[in-house]
């Protein structure tokens, strides 16, 4: 998906599109846009994407035939994992660590979600439909101790990395998907498994997820590490319908 400034590995470009490198410095500019809204709320993100949606136009480019979604880079290029030899690692504090494939949680109690996909920089596409894993359902199956307060999560690109509280992480909005639109989640929309955090802003739902770390600690993420703030909800989002 190209959803947000985020990772890419040194593998596969996406097909026909010309990446275009998003600079800390225009990041953190958007970011000031973007911290104002979160802060004051729907009024000042409605302002946030009408001025900020010409700004992702000229650092972002739509995905060939799929022109709702935008890509970022930072690297150029983006991995492709096999669907057949795709692994999630579930470790850190927990009781039973977990490798999990995608037959593994394809076998596990599935979610269907209709919601909005948001980027910081203002783009928004509605009513997309998700399937995939609650977050909660994973950690449930590997047992967290009592100890642990948060996640961090990995990407196959080996740059990426988010995170979230483990209240958080409980929210019956955050999937571990591998289907979106109707299909598997494709290599570019970060497949064969990703995370959708429903009610917070597009970098927070990392692609090519392959790693789910317990902690105790909150480790910002990659962009948030450049000064994106580590809670991003947005602010008058619209309510995810659960699909039966």
């Amino acid at each position: 998906m190209a959803e947000q400034p985020e990772q890419q590995s040194s593998r596969g470009p996406v097909p026909g599109a010309k990446p275009v490198h998003v600079g800390r410095r225009t990041v953190l500019g958007i970011l000031g846009l973007a911290a104002v809204g979160i802060a004051v709320g729907a009024k000042v993100d409605n302002a946030l994407g009408s001025v900020s949606s010409a700004v992702s136009n000229a650092i972002g480019v739509p995905l060939p035939g799929d022109a709702d979604f935008r890509y970022y880079t930072i690297t150029g290029s983006y991995p492709v994992v096999p669907a057949d030899t795709y692994e999630l690692t579930v470790d850190g504090m927990v009781r039973e660590p977990l490798r999990l494939s995608l037959a593994d949680l394809r076998s596990m109690k599935r979610t269907k979600l209709v919601h909005q996909f948001q980027c910081v920089t203002g783009w928004i596409v509605p009513g997309v439909h998700w399937e995939g894993v609650l977050l909660s359902d994973v950690l449930e199956r590997a047992g967290v101790t009592p100890e642990a307060t948060a996640l961090r999560f990995f990407s196959a690109d080996g740059a990426y990395t988010e995170s979230l509280t483990l209240s958080q992480a409980h929210r019956p909005d955050i999937l571990v998907a591998d289907k979106m639109l109707g299909t598997n989640v494709t290599a570019d929309h970060g497949g064969p498994v990703r995370l959708y955090v429903a009610p917070m802003y597009g970098y927070k739902s990392i692609k090519w997820l392959n790693r789910i770390e317990v902690t105790n600690v909150v480790v910002p993420g990659y962009w948030e590490d450049n000064g994106y703030p580590v809670n991003a909800w947005i602010g008058g989002s619209a309510p995810v319908s659960v699909v039966p």
